[in-house]
């Protein structure tokens, strides 16, 4: 029972030491947020500059009537009441200095507010929204009388480069002869005016949008021979009256007697040793009927057995061909033409062995037969072969034979594949007349290396080209 008693006595105690600790702690908390409010002791020079400005009888401002802690709703902070009464403004040598500070300015300084109060104009001041307001882009609204468009461009010069870069942006209100007319930018450089770069065109519209980007090769300033190139480099305002080009009057003004006229381009690539041919349109041709349907087959003299034809453009004398031809120097074992094409989903790579032409063939050995020999091949080892069939004694023959390999498509890039023309004679006896290896970088360049690119950037499809034989080298 006494120890029960004690237990009891003893839990009393406990309990009102503890209540007397949280009334301390409660009237400790409270004293220490007392001291955190700003308190402005006497004789500051706050209270000396304010009970000074009370004691003024010739200014017409009261007092402040509301508290020192006092805020309007619109200002997000409070000034210190001990920092009121003065001002801080930046020294020359680096330090800072007092200045008076007014509690009432001059009413011809503050804003007037509807309220027509005063004790709001001491505060910070607002935003002026009307500072920060742009003007509204009228370029492609507003435009002269007489104006027959705009066109918006960028101009930069690369000076390591030695190149002059021009951004093709957009083109508005273009004066058009009609709705159907598809206009297009040529970009000269002059003093040349016979070379141009020419974008996109754009389709039936008066407001094209270009986004294109063109490259001229301009030497530097110290460097340019002419003043014309010099002139091109520098930044000037724009001259319209140099850039107003005659009327291409090629497609109307036709002498007499021309049977037409043709518009085509060449280009030689001397890496690749081929002459690349754009056939583009033909206009005014003489056809005996109206029911004619031209075609132009491009010969590259001296030889006029070979030559390239375009596709057949059905009853009109104005044909647009837009087609392009590759001449290649006359090949010392062949050419041999195929298709290759790629299905990612099977994994299945396909080849169309369709014909070759100008093979070297052994005629002093009696019959002989030709037939073409398709491997492929992974890190140089040999993994699958297929044959066509033989075409007896012809140095042009035709196949179109086509034969598949299982090839996935991790695979690709260290595989390849070898097209091997091959003779046959009398007693089985077989010679290779010339090779043609395709594949990714690590074994071919040039246009055996395109062929392969092309067909992976377009799978399912076939994409056809002439190759040129080579000659295998012994092992």
């Amino acid at each position: 029972m006494a120890e029960q008693l004690a237990l009891v006595i003893g839990g009393t105690i406990g309990g009102l030491l503890l209540l007397l600790l949280i009334g301390a702690s409660c009237c400790l908390w409270r004293r220490f947020c007392a001291t955190l409010t700003y308190e402005e002791l006497p004789g500051t020079p706050a209270m000396a500059s304010a009970a000074a400005s009370s004691g003024q009888q010739d200014r017409p401002c009261q007092p402040h009537a509301r508290t020192q802690l006092s805020r309007p709703p619109d200002v997000p902070f409070v000034v210190p009441p001990s920092l009121q009464g003065r001002d801080w403004v930046p020294l020359h040598s680096g330090e800072w200095t007092h200045a008076p500070w007014d509690s009432c300015p001059a009413s011809e300084l503050l804003p007037h507010t509807p309220s027509g109060g005063l004790g709001d104009a001491c505060m910070v001041g607002a935003i002026n929204p009307e500072l920060y307001k742009f003007p509204e882009d009228k370029s492609e609204t507003d435009f002269p009388a007489g104006c027959l468009g705009r066109l918006w461009f960028s101009v930069e010069y690369e000076q390591e480069a030695e190149r002059l870069l021009v951004g093709l942006i957009k083109a508005r209100h273009l004066q058009a002869p009609s709705e159907t007319c598809s206009p297009l930018v040529k970009l000269y450089l002059l003093p040349d005016e016979r070379r141009f770069l020419q974008s996109k065109t754009k389709r039936k519209t008066s407001n094209p949008q270009f986004d294109e980007h063109f490259i001229f090769q301009v030497q530097p300033l110290e460097k340019a021979g002419s003043g014309a190139l010099r002139d091109a480099c520098m930044v000037g305002a724009i001259n319209p009256e140099l850039y107003k080009f005659p009327e291409d009057k090629s497609e109307t003004d036709f002498p007499a007697g021309c049977l037409g006229r043709l518009w085509f381009s060449v280009e030689y690539e001397q890496e690749a040793e081929r002459l690349l041919v754009g056939l583009i349109k033909a206009r005014h041709l003489q056809a005996p009927s109206e029911t004619c349907s031209p075609l132009v087959k491009l010969y590259l003299l001296p030889d006029e057995r070979r030559f390239l034809q375009s596709k057949t453009k059905r009853k009109t004398s104005n044909p647009q061909f837009d087609e392009h031809f590759i001449f290649q120097p006359p090949s010392e074992f062949g050419d041999l033409q195929f298709c290759l094409s790629y299905n990612d989903y099977l994994s299945r790579l396909t080849v169309v062995v369709l014909r070759a032409k100008g093979l070297r063939l052994q005629e002093d050995r009696g019959i002989v037969s030709v037939f073409v020999k398709v491997s492929l091949m992974n890190h140089n080892k040999f993994v699958k072969c297929k044959k066509t069939s033989a075409v007896l004694g012809s140095i042009n023959p035709v196949y179109n034979e086509t034969f598949s390999f299982k090839a996935d498509a991790t695979e690709l890039d260290t595989a390849s594949l070898s097209l091997t023309v091959v003779q046959n004679t009398e007693g089985d006896k077989s010679q290779q007349l010339g090779r043609v290896v395709v594949g990714p970088y690590m074994y071919t360049r040039g246009r055996e290396l395109e062929h392969w690119d092309e067909m992976l950037s377009k799978p399912k499809e076939l994409v056809k080209r002439w190759h040129t034989l080579c000659r295998i080298t012994e092992p």
